[in-house]
């Protein structure tokens, strides 16, 4: 099984042109189900992909549930299971997948956190009360606000990456696809007095590819580009003084797209700027919006007092 799995991870890379990181979750995954599997059956000293059968993942999911281990982590490392044995079915390696027949683990329904327009505001202003590296910080929240990207996508911007004259940043996402979002003149003009303060050249974009500069924006006191940890830190540090409690960089991502749509922008336009390859994926952004209206109305209307009817009104069919 080792060898499969090697295979998986080259396939994962450089074919797939996954992510380190998920081709770390799914070497982890794939590591520990051939760890319970050598448990469960000593006798074995070399473990054939093809000898595993669906009760052989079921005993796996259960041992999992046995351990408390979230249904979420459940799900994931079911899902890490079906996507190797695809591809080992496509490499002539096995005849069927084992983990075809099983069930996803039932997923907890919540709605991600998402901060209020007053909050978010709020958060812009904070690294105006710190010293050193204020001027990043404030570029960085506002970068992350105006343009939705993913951490990820805001640590790989480059000087060139930057169309200010247009109102465009260049973003590298997941699977090395790349988009074109817009961005804000507030959190334009926050990039540019960073980069005047770190006497960096005037933001730009070059009319040829041999002029392109590869200086990342968001850098670390070492001069090199920030960490999507360093990043999440950051997001931590300043957004703990707001009333709910510090917040991930991707709870900015979620308020952007839920403040465009309560503005009355389409799912559509909005399915592009994140990112999304299906629009179902955006569409939870629906629903968010409606239960934050509900949760207004029934907070501040005097007559509101009704937990039910926002449920009844929602489930009525027409």
């Amino acid at each position: 099984m080792d060898k499969a799995i090697r295979s998986f991870m080259t396939f994962l890379e450089l074919e797939r042109h996954a992510s380190p990181e998920t081709v770390r979750n799914y070497a982890s995954d794939l590591r520990q189900f051939q760890t319970f599997m050598k448990v469960e059956h000593p006798g074995i000293p070399m473990l054939d992909p093809a000898t595993v059968h669906t009760e052989s993942i079921r005993g796996y999911l259960h041992w999992l549930n046995r351990k408390d281990e979230k249904s979420t982590s459940m799900a994931r490392k079911l899902s890490a299971l079906r996507s190797f044995y695809r591809y080992l079915q496509r490499e002539g390696m096995v005849g069927l997948n084992p983990a075809d027949a099983i069930k996803m683990p039932k997923q907890p329904k919540h709605l991600p956190r998402v901060l209020s327009k007053d909050d978010a505001a709020a958060l812009m202003e904070f690294p105006a009360d710190q010293e050193g590296g204020s001027l990043r910080d404030r570029a960085l929240l506002e970068t992350l606000y105006s343009t939705g990207a993913r951490v990820s996508e805001l640590v790989g911007i480059d000087l060139d990456d930057l169309r200010a004259s247009e109102g465009l940043v260049h973003l590298r996402g997941k699977g090395r696809k790349e988009r074109i979002v817009p961005i804000g003149d507030v959190a334009l003009r926050a990039i540019q007095a960073y980069l005047d303060q770190q006497r960096l050249v005037k933001i730009r974009y070059p009319t040829t590819k041999t002029t392109r500069v590869s200086l990342p924006i968001f850098r670390n006191s070492r001069g090199g580009r920030l960490t999507t940890r360093s990043v999440a830190r950051i997001v931590a540090r300043y957004s703990n003084r707001l009333a709910g409690g510090s917040v991930s960089p991707h709870t900015l991502r979620h308020s952007f797209a839920t403040h465009l749509l309560d503005e009355g922008a389409d799912l559509r336009s909005i399915q592009e700027m994140l990112g999304h390859v299906s629009l179902s994926t955006t569409q939870k952004y629906t629903h968010l919006a409606t239960d934050q209206l509900l949760a207004v109305y029934d907070k501040t209307h005097p007559r509101a007092g009704r937990p039910a009817i926002a449920r009844v009104v929602k489930d009525d069919k027409p």
